[in-house]
């Protein structure tokens, strides 16, 4: 598969698969920026070219089928798709935890074949090491690439500062919440300067407050940081407050079914979500998914 970014129309060559595009213009008042337009378009992180996976042997489970997908450099990109669609799967071939059973992901042109230090992965369990404090958590993998220790130092007190930690760098994590946990997994992820961001319901756990919360701060630090973002989420109203994409997948085997651009103008406060825009874009995703339920069953 080539673009991923087809008109409504297309199809492949076997007439299976429609790529859709939705694009909803939104005002644009002065001093704010498009996010997936022009300062985004420039140069691909991320390369998903025909990815398939299938679980056991050739009568295995297929969770994926031929999947192609790119992410621009600096994007924030997410997924949105089923229970069981493969959604999580596709973020573990990327990070290099698993297997594809045909296909590539590149990183930058570098083959994923391992995990390594050009990918974070924030999970949606609480993953942080609980024998080490946040400080020491969050310097485990400059600690691990051989930096030295000022320079580790600085890494570490950039990011407790970046996602408002400062005051719990001595803290274990026994001793935080949910959301604070979650913090020190993002800095963690970011102090080993990735190039890319991968980040699988990083806020599934969380109450609607601290998630709303969360939001705000990924956000933040991804404009400050220019990160490229993979985000998996079964949340919509998240998908677009969040992303410059949502890509939609079918029910399983998974499959890129739509891609919806996100046209509506940064820097985004939570209200977005109460505006005409942001609500058609929503009924759009909402149809797609519940077309794949109802195909499902």
């Amino acid at each position: 598969m080539g673009s991923l970014t087809m008109n409504a129309s297309s199809q492949t060559a076997a007439g299976s698969r429609v790529v859709m595009t939705e694009t909803i213009k939104a005002n644009n008042p002065a001093g704010t920026t498009h996010a997936a337009g022009d300062q985004r378009s420039a140069g691909t992180t991320m390369a998903i070219e025909d990815v398939t996976l299938r679980y056991g042997d050739a009568n295995g489970v297929l969770a994926l089928d031929d999947v192609s997908l790119k992410v621009a450099k600096n994007e924030f990109c997410v997924i949105v798709g089923p229970s069981g669609c493969g959604k999580s799967s596709l973020l573990y071939l990327a990070a290099g935890l698993n297997d594809a059973t045909s296909g590539s992901i590149k990183v930058d042109g570098r083959e994923v074949i391992e995990p390594g230090p050009d990918r974070g992965m924030v999970f949606q369990s609480y993953t942080l090491f609980p024998w080490l404090t946040v400080r020491a958590n969050i310097e485990y993998g400059p600690k691990r690439k051989g930096l030295p220790a000022e320079q580790r130092r600085q890494i570490v007190d950039q990011y407790l500062n970046e996602v408002g930690l400062a005051p719990f760098a001595d803290h274990y994590p026994a001793q935080l919440s949910g959301g604070m946990k979650q913090r020190v997994a993002i800095a963690r992820a970011l102090a080993n300067d990735p190039a890319v961001l991968l980040m699988d319901e990083p806020f599934g756990a969380l109450d609607s407050q601290t998630r709303g919360t969360m939001q705000k701060l990924l956000l933040r630090v991804w404009e400050r940081q220019q990160k490229t973002v993979l985000f998996v989420t079964h949340d919509i109203d998240e998908a677009l407050v969040l992303g410059d994409r949502v890509l939609v997948m079918t029910a399983r085997p998974g499959k890129i079914k739509a891609e919806i651009k996100v046209d509506i103008p940064r820097p985004r406060s939570m209200d977005v979500i109460l505006e005409p825009d942001f609500i058609a874009l929503k009924r759009r995703i909402l149809g797609l998914l519940h077309d794949e339920i109802d195909e499902d069953h």
